[in-house]
């Protein structure tokens, strides 16, 4: 047997090793591979991602810095006295720190939108992968849809961030490109902030509806709470809401929201954030939200466009809706509700004088009438009535003898009495408004079918012809009980249960007629001393016309511009309270426009010689437009314009009555300088203005404004000291003609505003045809000028409808509620002014008599006043003596 050959031995035994490795081990080959195609594709994708990052990295906003995160916030408008009166922004947010935020709702948002939060790198690969196929397959035409899903909190705030550099439009682009520029800004962000700060910016930054950006907004909006506040059902609610706010709107779809809110609560509870107790009691509370208080609206809507005006004008419109200003205007919270009330109550009342300019519409088929009762029912359902509330009713049946009328309110019928619309006369501009104007029967003002304007009431408040109701009987009916019919009225089948005639608990709901007033009115309030618009109301609804009468309605101020010319004639010419004007007919010829216009005093009566203070306290025309002649009518010109009349004056002998029109504002101004006696001063609608840090733009507050904080005062009432104002009349001057306007009240036409109880000085005013009416009076600590008119005279207020009956009840109605507890001292000259105080005849001018019958204490201008005195009962003037003998 030969020997085998080493050499072929070995190779067989490879042989058979490898043989044995290629049957045994066939799987390694395969790994291999994969292992070889695995090693170049991640070289590949680690290629490509290094790519992408620098093709889209490019131009990323930079990671914001915690504490110079400053997005849009809201702009806040205050009064005086700290109350909230109006908002102004693009976002509606509120910044809080991350530590005001409860952690039970940092826990909420974790829980429903990023369980994960705290572990990962800040971006979802696999959803943001997903999404980013979707929208591939969706440019190829082979998938629908956009970008879905993948963002974490992180990419969230990252999206956040890109809408504040880039806008919205590109920052939410449903692209493959938005959706990397917003992965790699999210690792950027979990590279550069903790995740508390990354929390932080994302809470007050995250769009939750209706207007709320960021969880303190969203807690005020929805739930009138600061975010610590809040319940946990509350929020679990609102952390429901970043995946789509409008779907989950607990406004709008409470339902779809309380289902959200159990999701979230139920994610909370598998997290082990919450227990079953906790879970199970925040799930059983009902979604209860509150309609978003539109503070801007319901408070003081015409001074608060006003200072937002001022605001764009000075600052600009992005610094108004972005920087979160703190605007702290000049107002008084409550003398601004006085002035609203007076305004509201006023015109009601002037327009009830006016007429009755009839229904909203009239149903004339019984198909129509039952159809909107049925819309009525639907619309109130269980509604109750509400005292003092305007509602539209339909008459469904009126009384035989016109004692009354039966209408429906929504589900409710209800009455309407003679008694509470004997106002309702047609208009007539022609006619005076007296209680025997009043009409008789129901059947002259309404008929079956007519949608009116009612108010409820109790039975004290049916009409506001006081007088007409008697009041004995009325002291003997309790305030809750219905008032007996008219004598002889015929009770309806419908109120048959409730006869009229024996007061009972469960009679009918009283109505009174009521229609939206159609002439309008302004009121302008000033603290002449510190210098603050107090009050300011710009027409009867803000929300029906934006026009702002107290600022932009220029209207011709009749008789309250007289002062003006006589303190001219004061200052300029010496005159002086005795001054003698003969009140006689004149002509003016106008040679240019040949013309010729004869004035006549209101009474087109002439009294022939009348001293100045006479004739401005019964606002005599003629005398005003003969001291207008002696003044000029350039040098009247200049001197309104000193006075701060901004508006031009009409170059003739009309200016004199007030031909000229004038902002109610302007002349309020003018009645303040009269106030300080002489000396003109700026008014400030706004006392200061912060911005988002708290550093002071600008400062105009008094030195005794008891709201302001000292050191505001203490500042700028040192800053005040260098704006002493500018003295256009001499203080002896401002003190007679503030006199003389004292008398207007005293024994003139301003006479009512005596039942005011406090020293008061001012001047009526009413234009021709009575298109205009005003009232400018002041105490020593408040001037108020109040306007009433028609926006573009379709016909005069009612014959004999002036200042001082359509206006000077606003003035009054307002200054009793804004001087309430407040003394008023007497108009008291200064010591420092050259004053010569006597006692004048009122029918020559002089000095009086101890025989003088009429005569009055008068103040001169030292060197102006009267040297020679009436004479003695019986004594004979020694010039008349003389004339006589010549």
């Amino acid at each position: 047997m030969s020997t085998p050959d080493p050499k072929n031995l070995d190779r067989s035994r490879a042989k058979l090793v490898l043989d044995g490795v290629k049957k045994g081990r066939w799987w390694l080959f395969p790994l291999k591979l994969m292992c070889w195609l695995a090693l170049t594709g991640a070289t590949a994708g680690a290629v490509g991602l290094v790519g992408v990052y620098y093709i889209y990295s490019p131009g990323l906003p930079a990671i914001p810095k915690v504490d110079e995160y400053w997005p849009p916030i809201v702009t806040e408008v205050y009064t005086d006295d700290a109350v909230l009166a109006g908002e102004f922004y693009n976002q509606r947010r509120k910044v809080v720190p991350y530590e005001r935020i409860p952690k039970r709702l940092v826990q909420a948002f974790i829980a429903s939108e990023d369980s994960s939060f705290f572990d990962h790198m800040g971006v979802d690969v696999l959803g943001t992968a997903r999404a980013g196929f979707k929208t591939i397959g969706s440019k190829l035409g082979l998938r629908s849809g956009g970008i879905q899903g993948g963002s974490t909190l992180t990419q969230q705030t990252a999206k956040a961030v890109l809408i504040g550099a880039e806008g919205y439009k590109e920052a939410t682009a449903k692209t493959l490109t938005r959706k990397i520029r917003e992965a790699i800004l999210a690792r950027r962000l979990e590279e550069a902030l903790t995740k508390e700060e990354i929390l932080y910016l994302y809470l007050n930054n995250v769009f939750l509806g209706h207007h709320s950006y960021g969880v303190q907004s969203a807690a005020e909006n929805y739930y009138r709470k600061d975010v610590r506040d809040l319940t946990l059902g509350e929020m679990t609610l609102i952390a429901g809401l970043p995946q789509a706010p409008s779907r989950y709107s607990p406004f709008l779809k409470p339902e779809a929201a309380k289902r959200r809110r159990s999701y979230v609560l139920r994610r909370m509870l598998v997290e082990g954030m919450i227990t079953q107790a906790e879970h199970d009691t925040a799930n059983a509370e009902p979604v209860k939200v509150y309609p978003v208080e539109d503070v801007f609206h319901e408070f003081a809507p015409y001074f608060v466009e006003q200072a937002r005006r001022d605001i764009v004008d000075r600052y600009g419109n992005p610094a108004l809706l972005e920087q979160g200003l703190k605007v702290f205007t000049t107002m008084d919270s409550e003398r601004q509700r006085a002035a609203q009330e007076a305004v509201l109550n006023g015109l009601l009342e002037l327009d009830k004088r006016q007429g009755w300019r009839g229904p909203l519409m009239n149903l004339d088929t019984d198909e129509k009438r039952q159809e909107f009762i049925s819309r009525g029912k639907k619309a109130m359902g269980d509604e109750k009535l509400q005292l003092g509330r305007l509602y539209v009713a339909l008459v469904t049946k009126l009384d035989e003898n016109g004692q009354g009328a039966d209408i429906q309110v929504g589900p409710h019928a209800a009455r309407l009495p003679l008694l509470g619309m004997r106002w309702a006369r047609k208009v007539n501009p022609e006619s005076y408004y007296s209680p025997g104007a009043m009409i008789s029967t129901v059947k002259r003002a309404i008929a079956v079918g007519d949608l009116i304007v009612v108010r409820h009431v109790k039975k004290k408040d049916l009409t506001d012809d006081k007088e007409q109701w008697d009041k004995k009987l009325a002291s003997e009916i309790p305030d809750d009980e219905e008032p007996p019919a008219a004598e002889g009225a015929v009770v309806p089948a419908s109120a048959q249960t409730a006869d009229l005639a024996k007061p009972t608990q469960t009679g009918p709901k009283l109505f009174r007629l009521e229609q939206l007033p159609e002439p309008q009115s302004a009121l302008v309030s000033i603290d002449p001393h510190r210098q603050y618009l107090t009050a300011m109301v710009g027409g009867y609804d803000f929300d029906d016309n934006e026009f702002n009468r107290a600022f932009q309605a220029c209207r011709q101020p009749g008789s309250s511009y007289k002062p003006l010319v006589y303190a001219a004639a004061i200052e300029k010419l010496n005159w002086t309270p005795a001054t003698v004007i003969v009140d006689s007919p004149i002509v003016e010829h106008d040679p240019d426009n040949k013309v010729s216009w004869k004035p006549e005093n209101y009474t087109s009566e002439f009294q022939g010689d009348v001293l100045l203070r006479t004739a401005l306290v019964n606002s005599m025309n003629i005398p005003a437009v003969k001291t207008f002649g002696a003044v000029g009518t350039k040098n009247m010109s200049e001197w309104a314009l000193k006075l701060g009349i901004s508006t031009p004056m009409n170059m003739d002998f009309s200016a004199a009555l007030g031909s000229s029109c004038v902002y109610p504002m302007e002349l309020a101004q003018v009645y303040a300088t009269f106030n300080r006696y002489g000396r003109k001063k700026p008014t400030y609608f706004i006392r200061k203005i912060e911005d988002r840090w708290g550093r002071t733009l600008e400062d105009h507050t008094a030195f005794d404004d008891p709201w302001a904080p000292l050191q505001d005062r203490v500042a700028a009432g040192y800053a005040r000291l260098f704006e002493p104002g500018e003295q256009v009349m001499s203080p002896e001057t401002g003190f007679i003609i503030t006199n003389l306007m004292r008398g207007v009240v005293l024994e003139g036409t301003g006479g009512p505003a005596q039942r005011l109880g406090k020293p008061a000085a001012g001047k009526t005013g009413t234009t021709n045809d009575s298109f205009d009416t005003w009232f400018a009076a002041f105490t020593r600590d408040l001037v108020t000028v109040s306007w009433v008119g028609y926006d573009l005279n379709p016909h005069p207020l009612n014959r004999y409808e002036t200042g001082g009956r359509a206006s000077l009840p606003i003035w009054l109605e307002y200054m009793k509620k804004a001087l309430a507890g407040r003394p008023q001292p007497e108009f008291y000259p200064w010591s420092t002014m050259q004053l010569v105080r006597l006692t004048i005849d009122e029918k020559t001018g002089k000095i009086a008599s101890s025989s003088s019958r009429d005569k009055e204490v008068m103040y001169f201008k030292k060197g102006t006043e009267p040297k020679e005195a009436t004479p003695e009962k019986g004594q004979i003037d020694e010039r008349e003596f003389l004339m006589g003998q010549q």
